[in-house]
């Protein structure tokens, strides 16, 4: 179970909520045990991370404000590499910098990762850090996805601190074009 997700993301003001709105006994049960080491990611995590083409990656910046970026690439650009990390190379973009500034300033991340045919979304925490390719360039390079045209300029290491499994509720289905494609291909044949 994911206790330090919910013990490190729900404040005293959210349980009080919770209460007030009848949901804090059951959050609470969740929540016991908690003890503050991390949430160990499974192989139900590892292959749910690893099938996305792409997340959401929040940052906080110095003075406080929430920042979400978009990062995509094929299958398994994002994956697990060590108890409980992952990573993924950094592409060129529009380099404005700003994940990799407010990481250097606050490690805390938090990813939100979708899968809209089958409705299911897992949200993660953890302390990130960037390497450069000048300080790694093996490390870069083995993250890079082979054969994908992009740049790699760095690697974003994630250490994981927790994760939730979200409910499906509320998740309108959406499909990429290779999807559409192979659920088109295992259509019945129609005679013209």
């Amino acid at each position: 179970m994911a206790r330090n997700y919910v013990s490190t993301m729900f404040s005293d003001k959210a349980r009080r909520l919770q209460a007030i709105d009848g949901s804090r006994e059951a959050y609470a049960r969740m929540e016991m045990g908690a003890d503050g080491s991390p949430d160990a990611i499974g192989e139900r995590e590892i292959a749910f991370i690893e099938a996305r083409d792409s997340f959401y990656l929040a940052s906080i910046t110095p003075d406080g404000w929430p920042y979400i970026q978009h990062r995509g690439g094929p299958p398994g650009f994002l994956r697990a590499i060590g108890a409980n990390r992952i990573g993924f190379a950094d592409y060129r973009g529009n380099r404005q910098h700003l994940s990799e500034a407010n990481m250097a300033h606050d490690a805390r991340v938090s990813l939100f990762l979708m899968d809209y045919p089958n409705r299911r979304r897992l949200k993660l925490i953890g302390l990130a850090t960037m390497v450069s390719r000048a300080e790694d360039p093996v490390l870069v390079e083995a993250l890079m996805p082979v054969g994908y045209a992009a740049v790699a300029e760095r690697a974003c290491l994630i250490d994981v601190v927790g994760f939730d499994w979200n409910c499906p509720q509320h998740i309108t289905p959406r499909f990429t074009e290779a999807e559409l494609r192979l659920r088109e291909a295992a259509l019945p044949a129609t005679g013209e």
